[in-house]
């Protein structure tokens, strides 16, 4: 008892004390290691609310949009404009979710640059891959759009160019036909196109035995089987349409790149349905030359657009 009273006056400590110290240091790293954990769950957590209700990242691939947007502009994309969703897929996979959409402020006008989710080539029921674009809105729900020797014409009164659109130098006469064209049979190339009306809920689209393979695969991606009979008639779910006409069930636009001769859009596809609509363009907050490699680090910054960067996106 001496002993451990002198230990204690000279600072010794008995090693039951010893212990409990060393418990104690243990507690105060697992606290420690708790609150870092709980700090990037939190952080991770307010991250994806973000993402899915306010913003998102985006970075323009191709030169479709061009010179209004460039290849290797990093873009904010508002995403509750329109309407925030929720997933739309799996991260990092191609796996489709039923999702559900929040009221939005507004609707898409005519000149709006969206990012959507793409709906599938002509030809396909729907995209092999979760993939968003991005371009400009000309033609909105119950518009009839027609292009003229390049020149676009909304509801009969001409759209006027974006300021920065671009277009190539190759003349393109009327009678030409480009097979790629939308619907499929059209006799219409990307410079002489339409008329065409952009299908809104509750229009009535005739479909008979001359028009029916450019809108068959339309009602199919609507939700609903279609077939030809022997005898000519039109089937929509193994039910005659009466007087040929299919009802549309959602609202479309029509969507196009700046660059008019090098992008793939709603000419060659076709509508975009509303609800595939991921966001409007907001700004680009980086912009570089992306044909730069990462391995020359130094150089990719050094080709920074910094003239670009914090520019609202018209």
């Amino acid at each position: 008892m001496d002993k451990y009273r002198n230990q204690k006056k000279e600072g010794v400590t008995k090693p039951k004390d010893i212990k409990e110290v060393k418990g104690k240091e243990e507690d105060n790293k697992k606290t420690k290691s708790r609150e870092f954990v709980d700090a990037l769950v939190y952080a991770a957590v307010v991250a994806f609310i973000i993402k899915i209700l306010f913003f998102e990242a985006f970075r323009i691939p191709t030169g479709s949009m061009e010179k209004t947007l460039m290849v290797g502009d990093f873009l904010l994309v508002t995403k509750f404009t329109y309407g925030a969703t929720t997933p739309r897929n799996i991260p990092f996979t191609d796996i489709r979710l039923p999702y559900f959409q929040l009221p939005g402020f507004k609707d898409p006008k005519r000149g709006d640059i969206i990012v959507f989710d793409f709906p599938g080539d002509r030809d396909d029921l729907e995209s092999k891959e979760v993939v968003n674009y991005i371009k400009r809105c000309v033609a909105i729900p119950g518009d009839s759009l027609q292009i003229i020797d390049k020149k676009l014409y909304v509801n009969g009164e001409i759209f006027p160019n974006p300021p920065n659109s671009m277009f190539d130098n190759v003349k393109r006469p009327a009678n030409f036909v480009n097979p790629r064209m939308f619907p499929k049979g059209s006799s219409w190339n990307e410079d002489w196109y339409g008329t065409i009306r952009v299908p809104k809920i509750g229009d009535k689209l005739k479909i008979d035995s001359s028009n029916y393979e450019g809108w068959k695969m339309f009602v199919m991606k609507e939700g609903h089987s279609i077939r030809m009979t022997a005898d000519r008639k039109v089937l929509v779910d193994d039910k005659e349409l009466p007087n040929n006409e299919y009802t549309v069930e959602r609202d479309y636009l029509f969507m196009m790149g700046d660059n008019r001769n090098n992008s793939l859009d709603s000419r060659f596809w076709g509508f975009m349905p509303v609800d595939n609509i991921v966001g409007e363009a907001l700004l680009i907050y980086w912009s570089w030359d992306p044909s730069i490699s990462f391995l020359n680090f130094f150089d990719l910054v050094g080709s920074t657009r910094w003239e670009r960067i914090g520019n609202m996106i018209r």
